[in-house]
């Protein structure tokens, strides 16, 4: 249980087409019957919803490694194009579940390296989109930084509160918050523990846009479905470049940007959309 359900419990148009099968993307997953997450794919977009609506959508370590799991078949799904990830009108997450954590010793987190496998979401090469209504706080906030844009109901609310709890941010609180809206302010939400609305989460630039609750997922699919149209392997180039800036200086950061962007001139995908922007057509990609 999140430290967010404890404290609440009282109150209780892209058209789908075929993908050739290539290198880059070999197979089409079946997906298993997961205990807390529902699975859909739909118009090359996978769908994921966190599934534990008692706990606020807590993240428990049986969560994140259904989540693993799935996402790792859909970097390779031929019908996957673009990922969603999403939770409750009420909560995204709500954070980490307190009560797998609350007995835990330091030697037994230290060897375990608890929340390694917490990260496994960012190596994932296709785009992910978090929709995000209700809360998103702690791991669950820290989930959302993970995936690759962050899109906003106006009830969404977001947060690292685990100072409240005698811990600290352990899954990239203290770092993709600081890149996303600087230090100061990502240092009052760290040290205060206090959660920010939707709308000052966009001035802050945590999220790339907010619109109405109600429409969070049908504005959430049209974006998806928009990247999903491109070339697989260039929206993975793109993602590569993006990410690379956080991990690079800006003299290395603009080398593996010229390199990959020399690397787009191997594939089909090149030749076909800049021969359909010179005869004014729609490019027909094939991930080649």
């Amino acid at each position: 249980m999140s430290i967010l359900a404890r404290t609440l419990r009282p109150a209780a148009a892209t058209v789908q087409r075929g993908v050739a099968h290539n290198a880059f993307a070999r197979t089409m997953a079946t997906y298993d019957s997961y205990n807390t997450l529902l699975v859909d794919v739909k118009e090359n977009v996978g769908v994921i919803t966190l599934n534990r609506p008692k706990a606020l959508n807590a993240l428990c370590d049986e969560l994140i490694t259904e989540l693993n799991d799935a996402t790792s078949k859909m970097d390779v799904d031929d019908e996957v194009r673009c990922i969603v990830l999403t939770g409750s009108e009420k909560a995204f997450a709500a954070g980490a579940d307190i009560s797998e954590m609350q007995t835990k010793e330091f030697v037994d987190s230290y060897r375990k390296n608890m929340f390694k496998d917490w990260t496994e979401i960012m190596g994932v090469s296709k785009p992910i989109i978090a929709a995000v209504n209700g809360y998103a706080l702690g791991g669950g906030c820290e989930l959302a930084m993970s995936c690759d844009i962050i899109i906003a109901g106006d009830r969404a609310k977001f947060g690292q509160p685990e100072i409240t709890l005698g811990v600290i941010p352990g899954c990239g609180g203290t770092q993709r918050l600081v890149k996303a809206i600087g230090k100061s302010k990502a240092m009052e939400m760290v040290l205060t523990g206090k959660m920010i609305g939707a709308e000052q989460a966009e001035k802050d630039g945590l999220v790339s846009r907010v619109v109405p609750a109600a429409e969070l997922m049908d504005s959430t699919m049209e974006t998806a479905k928009k990247i999903a149209s491109f070339s697989l392997p260039i929206a993975a180039m793109c993602k590569e470049a993006v990410n690379g800036s956080y991990d690079l200086g800006l003299n290395e950061g603009l080398r593996l940007e010229r390199r990959l962007f020399h690397a787009s001139f191997a594939t089909k995908d090149q030749k076909e959309g800049m021969d359909a922007f010179l005869n004014k057509r729609t490019p027909e990609f094939t991930d080649l």
